[in-house]
């Protein structure tokens, strides 16, 4: 047991059931695209339901792992509910990775029951038979889970929840950018730090309503917005795709009052033909994370009177763990603000020593909303844990007012010459560039400084830009060895699921980009 302990009996985790007592007839979650809606006493008794079926028809018990292969579904998030009730792990897994990534992750977690949309049963037909240990039943369809969660003939009445605060209710699988996935363990104790985080600092009201667009395979879908707002007795409306002109409207139409989304989402919801007209009279403020905002855009919304405010988190702590008020989103940009409440932040170095404002080390946290650690993996748990602190891995420092900045990540950083180079700090001041729509710098190899910068740029919609404008508008502006050697076009950044760029993808590409010359865009 932590310090951060508590009895079981201190904090519900039923909170749909306790919301029904409460508001009863209020909407707890909405489908955009179908027009279904659950009253928090409609999702309440759904929830005993599955909780009924998953132990009754399927033989859940508590510890095992039900892996779900769909998309953003309200009935999906019952079964996080439902699981906890019997003490069941849930497994969200990613309807974007080939059948081949599915295995290791199915083979790893090791479900009793695999659920599958009928979209993706052909993915789910092409899974190795190694992998496929699990029973299997179909998400829809007559016969499936949700027909039987939705039968009134079964018995809704509550069932008593086995999961304590500090037992595995799901685990999240992460990119696997350095090798395979790992699965990040996820308690109910986590989920509920994470949402009394999110309420103090996001003043989440129960009149409420967000959206939720992003995939339930990872943590945003989850626990940015949707927990926390159902633990507040708000209203979720669930989309199953991004699209910018729709969000815009349900904006209007479902009076939405946060929008949360990465600067690549905003700026597209900036472009979109619907911004100009769009009332957004309800929306209190937008909440951006992933990576620093650029401030025109953040302009660009204010203009349009939404706040705009940025925070960072992560799979493995929160994910809801700093916060930047719209207040200062101008004067402290690229700033990720202050820890949230319960979030205990350091800055250190490899020696795990502290280092004085101003100087670059490994931001490290500590708090009750951490994971205890990857499923079955204690080897990359004891690397990520230490004496009680999270690794995040990722490199920052903190202005004399308590201010942090993310510098970059540990292994994005870069040696010219000697000199460390973190590649988010040459990003964001190439963001300033009126012609530059999008860029990232990845480290290459140089026979004589060891390492250079190559700059991948995306030009502005219509702009013309050569490498030598780039280079010249950083000199003078950035010291010399961290002035990117290269320069590559592309139309647009790769960026994976969650929205993010794909580093790695730009580092594969860049050997044999190098080998061609550069071309103007």
């Amino acid at each position: 047991m932590n310090a951060f302990s508590l009895d079981p009996a201190v904090i519900r985790t039923d909170w749909l059931e306790r919301w029904a007592l409460y508001r009863p007839d209020q909407v707890a979650l909405q489908d955009a695209d179908t027009g279904t809606r659950y009253t928090y006493a409609q999702a309440a008794a759904v929830v005993n339901r599955a909780a009924g079926v998953l132990r009754d028809d399927f033989g859940l018990q508590r510890g095992d792992r039900l892996a779900v292969l769909a998309a953003n579904e309200l009935e999906y998030v019952f079964l996080l509910f439902a699981a906890q009730k019997i003490g069941a792990i849930l497994v969200p897994l990613n309807f974007r990775l080939a059948p081949r990534e599915l295995e290791w992750i199915l083979a790893d977690s090791d479900p009793a029951l695999l659920v599958v949309q009928a979209q993706f049963e052909e993915t789910a037909r092409q899974v190795g038979a190694a992998a496929l240990r699990p029973r299997r039943v179909a998400f829809d369809g007559p016969g499936g889970l949700v027909a039987r969660m939705l039968d009134a003939r079964r018995s809704c009445q509550p069932v008593p929840q086995v999961a304590e605060l500090e037992t595995p209710c799901m685990i999240l699988y992460t990119s696997g950018t350095t090798g395979r996935p790992k699965g990040a363990i996820l308690t109910p104790g986590l989920i509920f730090w994470n949402s009394v985080n999110t309420m103090l600092r996001l003043d989440l009201l129960p009149t409420d309503v967000a959206l939720t667009f992003t995939p339930l395979f990872h943590t945003g879908g989850w626990n940015v917005l949707t927990t926390p707002l159902l633990h507040r007795g708000g209203r979720v409306v669930f989309l199953k795709k991004f699209d910018a002109d729709r969000v815009l409207e349900l904006c209007d139409a479902e009076g939405v009052s946060i929008l949360f989304g990465l600067p690549t989402i905003m700026d597209m919801l900036y472009r979109a033909p619907r911004f100009a007209t769009a009332k957004l009279a309800q929306v209190r403020y937008a909440i951006v994370g992933g990576e620093p905002m650029p401030l025109p855009l953040i302009r660009a919304w204010h203009e349009r009177g939404i706040p705009i405010r940025q925070g960072y988190g992560l799979t493995e702590f929160g994910p809801n763990d700093f916060s930047l008020q719209q207040e200062h989103a101008e004067t402290k940009i690229g700033s990720i603000g202050f820890p949230n409440f319960y979030v205990d932040a350091r800055v250190v170095d490899d020696a795990d020593v502290d280092v004085p404002d101003g100087e670059v080390g490994e931001l490290v946290l500590r708090g009750p909303a951490c994971m205890p650690g990857y499923w079955r993996n204690p080897e990359a748990t004891a690397e990520a844990i230490r004496d009680g602190w999270f690794h995040t891995g990722d490199l920052v420092r903190r202005d004399a007012e308590g201010f942090y900045y993310v510098v970059d990540r540990k292994k994005d950083m870069y040696k010219s010459g000697g000199e460390n180079v973190y590649p988010v700090e040459v990003e964001t001041f190439l963001r300033t560039h009126p012609q530059i729509h999008e860029v990232s710098v990845v480290g290459v190899p140089d026979q004589k400084w060891g390492e250079v910068g190559l700059a991948w740029v995306a030009p502005a919609p219509g702009q013309t830009l050569t490498a030598d404008d780039v280079i010249e508008f950083c000199r003078g502006n950035l010291a010399r060895y961290k002035i990117p050697k290269h320069v590559r076009f592309l139309a647009e950044l790769p960026r994976g699921d969650s929205g993010k760029v794909l580093k790695r993808e730009l580092k594969a590409r860049a050997a044999e980009r190098l080998a061609q010359p550069e071309v103007n865009a």
